[in-house]
């Protein structure tokens, strides 16, 4: 087991990184059981509009990283994080105020650009401790422990709703942040060496840009990265609409999600013990090939049909993301890979042009999901399909 120098374990390490991005999955995932209440408090005129209070969390989280990324090369990890959650703490606040729909879509840009700080410096941490495929199998125990979040979210934010309101799902998520970076304040070090430091100025962004791109890897499983993130993100747009409304299964539906989640989890720990053995791009390969084989499968049997039975539609649904747990953390690890030397700006790009390409995705394919789930198989295949296309560009060495 390593250390720091500060002696924070390795598994404390692991378990701080996956609660900084715990916070992301517990700002999109409490929601979920809300989305048609708050839509009522806040004047939404159909359902489908609810869909910007998930998709616009991404928007900010794709910009903020801009911003945050080549900062925390230039004054270290930690000053950043803390920035980025005084940003969300007013947005929350700003969300529950909000009289009208507009006015609660700015405050979800603001909390994603806010978070956006957690969620790309703990990667851009890991990389700066960890390289190659331990850094994957790293990233899989984070996302492992990251994926508890959306398990039990839903169920949280029911019953915060059914007793106390939403607004009290905003609280919750403020609390658990606060008890987050507290621990993140007095017990993880600076992980950025300060022979990495570079002088903070506008140049850095545009020569970090310069160098991601020379890097043929990083810009391909970047964009792998954002075909994938497409297809999780309108499955989370959408899921409310699909099991309470399609289904009526209002109360089920915290559990359903939990379930879907728990196969993510399984995957992503799995993938801990595999990646090590086989490699990134085999398994990345291999579950992309999966994944687009259970979207033709579903598409060939109930095109043009109403929905099937939940339990098959679950079923299709696990198999689904049993795959995309085995492409999170590697298609990342691969992008992020050749970029030790710029981390931050590094991490910030990829997460950048990968959330900036899902939320296009997600909103378009989510129109389209009214009365029945086959539209969002559709998008699945298309993602699929294309990862797989853009595999065939990867020659080695992958950097």
């Amino acid at each position: 087991m390593t250390t720091t120098k500060k002696g924070t374990s390795q598994i404390e390490f692991i378990l701080l990184m996956a609660c900084l991005m715990s916070i992301v999955a517990l700002s999109i995932d409490t929601i979920l059981p809300a989305l048609n209440p708050i839509g009522l408090s806040v004047g939404t005129v159909n359902q489908n509009e609810n869909q910007l209070l998930i998709t616009m969390i991404f928007l900010g989280l794709g910009l903020g990283q801009l911003i945050f990324g080549p900062i925390s090369d230039s004054f270290g990890r930690k000053p950043v994080v803390y920035i980025g959650f005084t940003v969300f703490m007013l947005a929350s606040f700003l969300c529950i105020a909000a009289p009208n729909i507009e006015i609660m879509v700015i405050g979800r840009i603001l909390q994603g650009i806010g978070l956006s700080a957690s969620r790309s410096i703990s990667i851009a941490m890991i990389r700066d401790r960890f390289e190659g495929d331990y850094m994957a199998k790293i990233m899989s125990f984070v996302v492992t422990i990251f994926i508890l979040v959306p398990i039990i979210a839903p169920t949280l934010g029911k019953f915060l709703l059914d007793n106390y309101g939403w607004e009290s799902i905003f609280y919750s998520q403020l609390l658990f942040g606060i008890v987050v970076l507290c621990w993140f304040w007095k017990r993880q070090p600076e992980t950025l060496p300060p022979a990495y430091k570079k002088k903070f100025s506008m140049a850095i962004f545009i020569n970090g840009s310069k160098e991601f791109i020379k890097y043929r890897s990083a810009v391909i499983f970047t964009l792998i990265s954002g075909l994938a993130t497409g297809s999780f993100m309108v499955f989370l747009s959408t899921s409310q609409h699909i099991f309470e409304v399609q289904y009526g299964l209002v109360d089920q539906f915290p559990y359903i999600f939990g379930a879907l989640a728990f196969s993510v989890g399984v995957a992503t720990f799995t993938n801990g013990t595999l990646v090590v053995r086989f490699g990134m791009k085999k398994l990345v390969t291999i579950f992309s090939i999966v994944f687009s084989l259970t979207s033709l499968l579903y598409i060939s049997i109930f095109y043009g049909e109403t929905n099937p039975s939940i339990s098959i539609l679950i079923l299709f649904l696990a198999l689904q993301f049993f795959s995309v747990g085995f492409l999170f953390g590697n298609v990342r690890s691969l992008a992020m890979q050749p970029l030790g030397h710029i981390a931050g700006i590094g991490a910030a790009i990829n997460g950048f042009i990968s959330t900036i390409m899902a939320v296009p995705i997600a909103t378009f394919i989510g129109s389209f999901v009214e009365t029945t789930a086959l539209p969002l198989f559709i998008g699945f295949a298309a993602c699929g399909l294309g990862s797989l296309l853009l595999l065939l560009f990867v020659k080695k060495p992958i950097y």
